[in-house]
């Protein structure tokens, strides 16, 4: 008999796995444009912070999905952990969207 209480793994793959590779890929294009752009807007200390704050999301997002891979998709990920990735990759397409304005000014 199933635990209800258990989640059903192909939800969590069909859901989980690919915002995972969403923020993946936000991560990934951030720290890109972190470290090829120089913000006029930001000083040097406010950038090399979001870029860490980034780095360490990274960490955490690589390490979430080492573990639902190990487990093959039978674990979740709580929403306390997905919030501050969810917030952060809304404040670098804040700061991208300030620097393209700023670019067609």
């Amino acid at each position: 008999m199933r635990n209800s209480e258990l989640p059903d793994s192909h939800i969590l793959k069909t859901v989980l796995e690919p915002l995972l590779d969403d923020f993946q890929y936000w991560f990934e294009r951030s720290q890109n444009f972190l470290e090829k752009e120089r913000l006029s807007f930001m000083s040097e200390q406010e950038q090399t912070d979001l870029r860490s704050r980034i780095q360490q999301a990274q960490a955490e997002l690589n390490s979430a999905k080492m573990l639902f891979q190990a487990t093959e998709g039978q674990v979740g990920i709580d929403m306390a952990t997905l919030a501050p990735w969810h917030k952060l990759v809304t404040e670098y397409w804040n700061v991208v969207r300030r620097f393209h304005s700023e670019q067609a000014t």
